[in-house]
């Protein structure tokens, strides 16, 4: 009996012995999440699709995520332009890899972003209604909210560039209204054919109660196109 209980003992002491092996140090802290470098604006700015140009919808990705304490990199809104000096919305987004406001990732670069190759399509980015999300780190409304505010604001095509045909898809390069159209996305990858997260179909026009009739609020991407300072 004494050498069973001294063997179960000695058992006992091995299996706590290993269970403290096994726990990690006491100072040793989990690592942080990546910081935010991407988001969805969780405002437009109200004015429908006149966004001020690139130059003004670029300041409202800063101004939103320097309200969020990330201000101290330089952010772009996702959105092409056409005519005379068009510029494609992924040639304006940095290089990657992007992470959302809870450390998610959502692409690793560009070409996984917009699935540029094969294989890059097949595996897919992860941007979808989890994980695009707003600066502050909240949902943003997608089918069967209400209301309903999956359309993105992009001006794009679904490889990220723009249009080249004479239709506007960019409310005038951003700044109308009133008259003309902008492509949308559907940030949590429902409705429409292709159930894209950057080109699914046209707004009705500029305006803000067009662009709040068919599922938006004029919202769009930001992407951070460096590292914190």
């Amino acid at each position: 009996m004494r050498r069973n209980i001294t063997a179960l003992s000695s058992l006992l002491l091995l299996a706590s012995s290993l269970a403290i092996a096994q726990q990690p140090p006491a100072n040793q802290q989990k690592a942080p999440p990546p910081p935010m470098s991407f988001f969805i604006t969780s405002v437009g700015k109200g004015d429908g699709a006149n966004l001020g140009g690139l130059a003004g919808a670029d300041q409202h990705c800063q101004n939103l995520a320097a309200a969020a304490g990330a201000g101290n990199r330089t952010w772009r809104a996702y959105l092409s332009t056409q005519g005379p000096g068009a510029v494609n919305a992924r040639d304006r987004i940095g290089t990657g890899p992007w992470f959302n406001a809870r450390g998610a990732a959502v692409a690793q670069n560009v070409g996984h972003l917009h699935g540029d190759t094969l294989e890059q399509a097949r595996l897919g980015n992860t941007l979808t209604r989890v994980t695009a999300i707003d600066e502050k780190g909240n949902p943003v409304n997608g089918v069967g909210a209400t209301p309903n505010m999956h359309d993105m604001l992009t001006g794009s095509q679904p490889d990220g560039r723009a249009f080249t045909d004479a239709m506007d898809h960019t409310c005038n390069n951003w700044t109308s209204n009133g008259a003309g159209t902008a492509q949308l996305g559907h940030h949590d990858r429902t409705g429409g054919s292709n159930m894209s997260w950057n080109a699914v179909h046209p707004s009705r026009s500029c305006s803000q109660p067009d662009l709040v009739a068919t599922g938006g609020a004029g919202l769009f991407y930001c992407f951070a196109i460096d590292a914190p300072r």
